[in-house]
């Protein structure tokens, strides 16, 4: 993308309303804007990674097994008032009537419509294991939304949802995506640690939420520092055994990680003293298993190997997509910007031409510009008419991975500079090799 054709409104000072540093960036990258109080509109760099984070998600779902399918933001109250949550919910729950004075909500979850849609097609123990998930906008009229995305009223979510003939299989199904979450989380650059939690609202005896450690988290953590040294890496994971998911379960979830609602101060002093922690955390992700909670009072039922009719049993998975950004911020950044991962980032590489009109700069940056684009690259390639600081303060500010900097005095040399935005290190060479540089940095992500 030629940045003098881009839509990118960055924004000089920091805006008073942002008390976190990623609500901050996000503003002054041009990344939202803000249209009601906690409801944004997505520009073209912050709509640019909530769709890579959406393809990652995606991926790492379906390669564990899960079926893609996607449900309306507009729910009808009386599957609610079936399951008994519509009047439990709260005043969170956007409740609308329609032109007939009908009641419907803004879905904050689906586990109703979801029952509804697999009791009116499933009937059979032998349909089941079953997973269906969907990422989709959700609304809860928070009391007070703060910190931009980290904490909206609008936001963009990944919720699934299993269906089992018995508790084993839904354990199973329990243990399959705290795995697939693991590598989702991996792939994006992020340590998330999976801590025992409470259920809230959604109910059941089994859950574990994923928190990213960071200073503006809400949730007080405590936790075994030997935690944070786990990591799947490029483990191969065989989502239909059983033993391997709950091996993976144990070896993540035997050290203490806990929030402050499920915190036992007993257990938590049982950890050698040197790894004992105490922090604060950003929620990204929630499992749940609850059982025949919904399919129970719905009259979700099947047939049993054995003839008997019987609820399934069900969990509900979630996955906070657009919220993921502003963690990933939270845990990337420095006071020049944003630093993305190389994974995540919206523009891999960005070109910075410090003559534009230039005879020797202009065909040199085009040359890398159409390199970067064949090898599968998406740069971004600064060809506007400004001074050099403002160039490098943009592409500091939006966080490219990689920039490259081509200037007349350097080709008399033969030489442009490739940069590491994260390290700040710089390394002149030619501009063949710093195309062939960028393009197997990336290969390997």
């Amino acid at each position: 993308m030629r940045l003098s054709r881009y839509f990118l409104p960055v924004l000089k000072d920091n805006p008073a309303e942002a008390a976190i540093a990623s609500h901050r960036l996000m503003l002054r990258a041009g990344m939202i804007r803000q249209s009601a109080a906690g409801i944004y509109s997505w520009l073209p760099l912050g709509f640019k990674v909530l769709r890579t984070l959406e393809n990652i998600v995606h991926e790492e779902q379906q390669r564990a097994g899960h079926i893609p399918m996607l449900m309306p933001t507009l729910q009808t109250a009386d599957l609610w008032r079936e399951s008994g949550r519509y009047d439990d919910y709260g005043e969170e729950m956007l409740r609308i009537k329609d032109r007939h004075g009908r009641d419907l909500l803004y879905g904050p979850t689906n586990e109703e419509l979801i029952t509804d849609i697999f009791r009116n097609s499933v009937h059979s123990y032998k349909s089941l294991p079953l997973t269906l998930y969907h990422i989709q906008w959700k609304f809860r009229d928070e009391r007070r939304p703060r910190f931009g995305v980290m904490r909206g009223r609008e936001f963009f979510m990944k919720d699934g949802y299993n269906f089992n003939v018995d508790e084993a299989g839904a354990l199973h199904a329990y243990n399959r995506h705290l795995v697939s979450y693991l590598r989702t989380y991996e792939r994006m650059g992020l340590k998330a640690i999976p801590m025992q939690a409470d259920t809230g609202p959604i109910g059941g005896e089994h859950s574990h939420e994923f928190l990213v450690l960071a200073d503006t988290g809400e949730s007080e953590v405590f936790y075994d520092s030997a935690v944070t040294d786990l990591s799947l890496g490029d483990r191969a994971v065989d989502f239909d055994s059983v033993e391997q998911c709950q091996g993976i379960f144990e070896e993540f979830t035997t050290p203490y990680a806990r929030t402050d609602e499920t915190h036992d101060e007993a257990l938590f002093a049982k950890v050698p003293a040197e790894r004992q922690r105490t922090a604060r955390g950003i929620e990204v992700g929630q499992i749940f298993y609850f059982g025949t909670k919904y399919s129970e009072s719905m009259k979700a039922k099947v047939s049993s190997p054995e003839g008997k009719e019987v609820p399934v049993h069900m969990g509900s998975h979630g996955i906070g997509v657009s919220r993921l950004i502003g963690a990933l911020i939270e845990a990337n950044h420095d006071d020049k910007g944003i630093i993305w991962p190389e994974s995540v980032a919206p523009f891999k590489v960005g070109i910075v031409n410090l003559k534009q009109g230039g005879e020797a700069t202009d065909p040199v940056c085009e040359m890398l510009y159409q390199g970067l684009q064949l090898c599968g690259l998406d740069p971004l390639y600064d060809d506007r008419d400004e001074r050099a600081g403002t160039k490098f303060a943009s592409m500091d500010l939006i966080g490219c991975p990689w920039r490259i900097t081509v200037g007349p005095r350097g080709l008399k040399n033969g030489v442009v500079e490739l940069t590491n935005r994260r390290t700040g290190e710089s390394e002149e060479m030619s501009p063949e090799a710093a195309l062939d540089c960028c393009t197997q940095i990336f290969s390997a992500v």
